[in-house]
């Protein structure tokens, strides 16, 4: 069973956390990580770009000059594509991007990214995630972060087991800081993160809901 070091919010080292196998030390699949990543990049895509073909544009309804005896190239409207402020040839239009992947495969990919970020090293452990006062305060956070010496890294993902309003404040406004309560988190916020903070009871929550054995009975749950 593989292990990380387990700090409090001071920064102290209590431990180690075990972590499941099954979800923290399988072997990693990079065709099935990419097809995940692929999947989650098509569906963050609005699809809302649109251009005017020469029926939408404006104006046009007049011929620009006779068809015969003028020399020049016969012109039935100034809105053909061939005319500055004219329609667009072949732009973009609505479209759905939506990859639809297996539930089975999601999760497959989420326990490979978490098994790499265990085995380099990424990702530590933290007892708990409770910022103390009772409104929330950036430096707070910060303060944590920079007990755990995580704070420099370029990005930062934390792992907590319930969502949290105070902590939720508290981190929005850090550029390199996300937060995430499991298991409502993504391949590409795991994968896109150089350091990976999660809390000892965010574990248990990932190993009720992604262990294999389990799945089938949590197919609601977001991947």
């Amino acid at each position: 069973m593989a292990s990380i070091p387990m700090y409090n919010m001071e920064g102290a080292e209590v431990g180690n956390l075990s972590l499941p196998d099954a979800i923290f030390g399988v072997e990693f699949n990079k065709a099935l990580v990419h097809q995940a990543i692929v999947a989650e990049e098509a569906n963050y895509r609005q699809g809302t770009h649109n251009t005017k073909v020469r029926h939408d544009v404006r104006g046009g309804g007049r011929k620009p000059w006779k068809q015969k005896g003028t020399g020049r190239a016969r012109q039935g409207t100034i809105r053909a594509p061939q005319w500055r402020g004219g329609g667009v040839v072949f732009g973009p239009h609505p479209r759905d991007y939506r990859k639809d992947l297996p539930v089975k495969m999601r999760r497959g990919a989420m326990r490979c990214a978490l098994s790499s970020k265990v085995a380099d090293g990424s990702m530590i452990a933290i007892n708990a995630f409770n910022l103390p006062g009772e409104t929330p305060k950036t430096k707070e956070a910060v303060a944590v972060l920079k007990a755990l010496g995580v704070h420099e890294a370029r990005k930062v993902l934390i792992l907590v087991a319930e969502y949290d309003t105070k902590s939720h404040i508290s981190t929005r406004n850090l550029h390199n800081v996300m937060l995430r309560f499991a298991p409502n988190f993504s391949v590409r916020d795991v994968l896109t993160a150089h350091k990976i903070v999660i809390v000892a009871s965010a574990v248990e929550k990932i190993e009720s809901v992604w262990t294999p054995a389990n799945s089938n009975n949590n197919e609601e749950v977001a991947a």
